[in-house]
């Protein structure tokens, strides 16, 4: 029995080595992660208040006041009045400012952090800014989080629930025997989106009317257009699931391509946390993935109100990456890899 077991545990080990695509995926897949890691979260420490600043294009280093060098509050350039003044209001930032002449600042009335932070602008220069104030419901963290913690279990399932069985309907000889058949591999790509599609929706759905309704997390739009946006977006990741599936044979390859494409969004495209005031570099990255732009439309439709045409842009870069997606796939797919 043990040389029988020693025997297997050396062929597998010997499949493995062998196999150069995956082992360089599981020893290059941990380095990038910590590289990943360290420069999203390297740096100073992450401060407690957050403060928007009206710069009018002007760098925000080329100001001079003694409250921008307070330590562990994050200063950064709040944009257009107009925007700022709305991430006040939806708790976005903790104070908005304006260093010009005349010399103003915004805080929201229902934030316990305005009025930390307001206390600490006052103390470093009482005199020279006029205060106006703005109004707005606190949102909880839990009801901000709710979107993401479903767009990331949409995302995982969606990825590995078809990119992961694709690999091994390949590898076991399964898509051989289907390509004997009249079946076109876009007839095939199509046949398992729409599977994990009504998987996906169903238990997305249940998980969504049982949390909401034990936690109290409002809905302030359409239901409708809520269910639009989660069904494109989990197109969309399926699609990119079946398209990392679409020439790979080996399981091991792509479970490390599917964790090297699932793990930055897991970490910047807002699921734990905003990215409001992170460098430009990670916002732009973090836009260019499909669970940013999806969690971005879900939250402005459960938290803000806002229409499925308030949140157009979100859903045409769905649907276009969608498309591309699935040309790209249905394009580069082979039954089998000789």
């Amino acid at each position: 029995m043990i040389r029988r077991t020693l025997a297997v545990l050396h062929a597998r080990n010997l499949e493995f080595l062998r196999d150069r695509s995956s082992l360089g995926w599981n020893i290059l897949l941990p380095v990038l992660l910590v590289f990943g890691l360290a420069f999203v979260f390297s740096g100073p420490d992450k401060p407690l208040y957050r403060v928007g600043v009206l710069t009018g294009g002007t760098p925000l280093d080329g100001f001079e006041h003694p409250f921008l060098a307070t330590r562990h509050v994050g200063f950064f350039d709040a944009g257009a009045e107009v925007d700022g003044i709305w991430k006040l209001e939806h708790h976005r930032m903790d104070m908005l400012l304006d260093l010009r002449d005349p010399a103003r600042y915004w805080i929201n009335e229902d934030s316990p952090q305005g009025y930390i932070v307001e206390k600490l602008l006052l103390q470093s220069d009482p005199d020279s800014f006029a205060k106006a104030t703005v109004t707005g419901l606190r949102i909880r963290y839990v009801d901000w989080l709710l979107p993401g913690i479903l767009g990331m279990n949409m995302m995982f399932s969606c990825l590995f629930g078809v990119g992961y069985v694709v690999v091994r309907y390949r590898k076991s000889g399964f898509l051989k025997r289907l390509r004997a058949t009249p079946l076109r591999a876009i007839e095939f790509i199509v046949a398992q989106v729409l599977s994990r599609l009504m998987l996906i929706v169903v238990i997305t759905g249940f998980v969504f009317v049982g949390t909401t309704t034990l936690l109290g997390t409002p809905m302030a739009g359409s239901y409708l257009d809520l269910l639009v946006v989660a069904v494109l977006g989990a197109v969309c990741m399926i699609a990119l699931g079946l398209l990392v599936a679409a020439r790979v044979s080996s399981e091991e390859l792509a479970g490390g391509m599917l964790n090297m494409i699932s793990w930055p969004m897991m970490l910047i495209s807002g699921v734990w946390f905003s990215m409001e005031g992170a460098h430009p570099l990670m916002q732009d990255a973090a836009q260019a993935l499909p669970l940013t732009r999806l969690l971005d439309a879900a939250r402005a439709i459960m938290l803000d109100g806002a229409t499925l045409s308030e949140v157009g842009a979100d859903v045409a870069v769905l649907a276009l990456m969608s498309a591309v997606f699935l040309a790209l796939g249905a394009a580069l797919f082979r039954w089998r890899l000789d």
